[in-house]
């Protein structure tokens, strides 16, 4: 038995001796189809021609994609911004918001038709190094509270968001597009600029076409050939656009209308993390790499009027394991007229101290609510309170028949309350 473990052995060793040198193959050494890279270049959108910040049905393809091809969109911040780690409020309070969105694309998906339906898997997420979150004056849904600038620097890894502007808080990473999309065709582009502009008209908040600084230049720019129909990005619409759902992650599939040929699929501003409802304005912000996949569902787009989306286990998986929550009602002090209301007259809304069946005075509470809490209870600032609900508090409609007063909860993950 001894004799032949030594002559296994010696035969391990020859075998051994002449392969010495030959390079073994390991499945590292294996690769699946290189995927298509819509990359970015130069500084901002304006030097970048994968880049735009305006939609409209004219809007040339920059590249071309067949279905259930990877393919990965280099993306850059909401504010196409300098912000760094070293920038301070006043250059918040100098952000140029024409130049937001900043968006990658278009894309064609080939044998896409106006029609169609286009079922986008979402197949990772890499973050920059650099997130933000800041308050803007004049933008966010406390706008008449929060007037100051104000800036969050996140340090971001695949595993949490860290600030030395929030120390002790470590927010996980679920990042999403906060913009995605398809292009409109014309007959949806003239929809969309008539109900606005009626909104405008009659005092709402409703953003009209603004060439200064909008991409395509040569389109939707000052002297562009379409400046007065290039719509903004900030509002979501029938096609998708600035959607702000933190539960389309990674592993979910997002399914848009097709309004023209190719579909002309479109990302960026994504999100590190964010609470439902962004109240500040801001998630944490980044660039980031979205590798996608995309789909063709010829004649389904009859069935979408808005973006629908799927998944599985993903809202599980963005639960908390520790909650704090506080409600909200359609509550105000006599005599305050809600920033949201006012293009509506205050004749009768200013004096009472409870609305009816108002959803957004009873998130506004909530809101607030939250925003005391962790002012009294974890030493923060209001400003710093405010930060941190916009990325780590979901506010949940509770019901919506307990007349007058309709209920809002703003749900608190405890679980980012870690040591440094």
């Amino acid at each position: 038995m001894k004799s032949r473990q030594v002559w296994m052995m010696l035969a391990v060793t020859l075998l051994l001796v002449a392969s010495w040198g030959r390079v073994w193959a390991d499945t590292s050494d294996v690769k699946g189809a290189a995927p298509v890279i819509v990359g970015k270049s130069g500084k901002h959108c304006k030097d970048d021609p994968h880049c735009f910040n305006r939609y409209h049905f004219a809007i040339k393809p920059v590249a071309r994609v067949n279905p259930e091809q990877l393919f990965v969109l280099e993306t850059r911040d909401a504010l196409d911004s300098d912000l760094t780690f070293d920038s301070t409020a006043q250059d918040v309070a100098a952000a140029n918001l024409n130049l937001v969105h900043p968006l990658t694309g278009p894309v064609y998906i080939e044998g896409a038709r106006r029609g169609d339906a286009l079922a986008v898997t979402v197949v990772d997420i890499a973050p920059d190094d650099f997130g933000y979150t800041t308050i803007v004056p004049g933008f966010g849904f406390l706008r008449d509270v929060f007037r100051d600038p104000f800036i969050v620097h996140w340090n971001l890894t695949r595993l949490e968001a860290r600030s030395k502007d929030l120390p002790g808080i470590s927010v996980p990473m679920n990042a999403f597009m906060g913009t995605v999309g398809v292009l409109p065709g014309e007959p949806e582009l003239e929809t969309w600029l008539k109900r606005e502009k009626a909104l405008a008209d009659a005092g709402g908040a409703a953003l009209t076409p603004q060439p200064v600084d909008a991409l395509p230049a040569d389109l939707c720019g000052p002297n562009g050939t379409a400046k007065d129909k290039c719509v903004r990005t900030v509002p979501p619409r029938e096609n998708g656009g600035n959607l702000d759902t933190k539960q389309t992650v990674v592993g979910t599939t997002l399914l848009f209308p097709c309004f023209v040929d190719g579909c002309g699929l479109f990302a960026g501003d994504v999100h590190f993390a964010q609470g439902d409802g962004e109240v500040a304005g801001t998630a944490i912000e980044m660039g980031a790499k979205v590798s996608l996949q995309a789909k063709v569902i010829p004649g389904m787009a009859a069935l979408l009027t808005t973006m629908h989306f799927e998944g599985g286990s993903q809202l599980k998986s963005l639960a908390p394991g520790s909650f704090y929550a506080v409600s909200g009602l359609p509550l105000k002090p006599e005599g305050e007229l809600p920033v949201f209301d006012t293009y509506l007259g205050g004749q009768k809304i200013a004096p009472l101290a409870n609305l009816s069946e108002d959803v957004s005075l009873a998130a506004r509470n909530a809101t607030l609510n939250m925003i005391d809490f962790l002012v009294k209870t974890k030493g923060l600032s209001r400003e710093q309170a405010y930060v941190l609900v916009s990325v780590a508090v979901d506010l949940h409609i509770a019901q919506l028949v307990d007349i007058p007063n309709l209920g809002v909860t703003a749900i608190l993950n405890r679980d980012v309350f870690k040591p440094q």
